[in-house]
């Protein structure tokens, strides 16, 4: 008897290891602050979180190549470039150039789902479209239906192309909707924050296979209009690294998709840099708001959709100029319909 319940508490203890995520691990964390220099590692996560987890917070298949996407999709000028020439900022924060858009810098939760990529474009839409009206729209787009009814973007939680988004917003439009359980907008988020206001994990609250079909209709604020509330974009693009700056000054934030390492879970401040030994697990999308300097590193400014625990209150900088992760190819964006 005694053999059998040793036996199982090896079987118990192998899968309680195998189920958590070693990156999570104050060792892991030290060892990483020991080694880097331009940022640092901390508790964003509950150590006893399983890997599974968070993997499945890594849904953006958009992290490209540039020769092997169609050359047509990048975009390297516009008009509204012109006003830029010469004059590129060494420091730029979205926040601050449209103080009053509301949704710039709102971190989002994207609950225990891979629609980073529908919450990154979605989010990134309704910041162009308050700057675009000059603020005469300031709310939400919903990253609901961008996730679920897009299927020719991906597979709802389990992934999507960022540029496949954009795409459908000049074809089909989006609808408003705001965060979880606000009520906001035609479409709000169904998938509940990865935590609940008392720090507990709601993983018992996830929405059923049903929640999660395409719904044509408004079920948030239901005096809606379904079909009347899509807004537009005029074209979907990629961005080249030379023409990213200008596009986010003239039009707003943009959408940035990157190569994740197990130690960006663990970041906390300064400016990510990959870390020499970091294992690749996944791609991810998030909102680039603006760029800048520290400690003459450069950096792009994004927001992600961890929620605001996560992190530097949800945002963090990643090295620009060199192509980290994969980020500074990796960009898309469209420019809103207005009339």
């Amino acid at each position: 008897m005694a053999w059998v319940l040793m036996l199982l508490s090896v079987i118990f203890i192998s899968v309680y290891v195998t189920e958590q995520a070693y990156f999570l691990q104050e060792d892991f964390i030290n060892n990483i602050n020991e080694q880097a220099t331009t940022w640092k590692a901390g508790v964003n996560f509950d150590p006893n979180t399983p890997h599974d987890h968070l993997i499945r917070l890594l849904g953006s298949k958009g992290v490209q190549i540039p020769d092997k996407v169609n050359s047509k999709l990048y975009k390297t000028h516009d008009e509204a470039y012109d006003n830029f020439f010469g004059r590129i900022p060494k420091h730029f924060d979205a926040r601050r150039k449209w103080r009053h858009c509301d949704t710039i810098g709102k971190v989002l939760d994207q609950g225990n789902c891979g629609s980073d990529w529908g919450v990154a474009t979605s989010s990134a839409f309704a910041d162009r479209l308050c700057i675009a009206t000059n603020g005469d729209f300031n709310e939400f787009l919903s990253a609901e239906e961008i996730t679920f009814c897009c299927h020719t973007c991906g597979f709802g939680c389990h992934g999507g192309y960022p540029i496949n988004a954009w795409k459908r917003f000049s074809i089909h439009g989006l609808v408003t909707g705001g965060e979880y359980n606000s009520g906001e907008g035609c479409q709000p988020y169904k998938f509940p924050p990865t935590n609940d206001d008392e720090g507990n994990s709601t993983s018992s609250k996830q929405p059923s296979v049903w929640d999660l079909r395409c719904t044509r209709s408004c079920y948030g604020n239901q005096s809606i209009d379904f079909y009347d509330d899509h807004r537009y974009t005029r074209d979907y693009y990629y961005l080249t690294y030379g023409s990213i700056q200008k596009d986010v000054m003239a039009y707003g934030p943009i959408e940035a998709s990157f190569d994740v390492y197990d130690d960006f879970f663990v970041y906390k401040s300064g400016v990510y840099v990959r870390s020499e030994n970091a294992t690749y697990v996944g791609g991810h999308a998030v909102k680039l708001i603006g760029w800048g300097e520290e400690n003459g590193t450069p950096y792009w400014l994004m927001v992600n959709s961890w929620n605001e625990d996560w992190g530097d209150n949800g945002l963090f900088k990643i090295q620009r100029g060199t192509n980290e992760c994969g980020v500074d190819n990796s960009t898309t964006a469209g420019v809103p319909v207005t009339n």
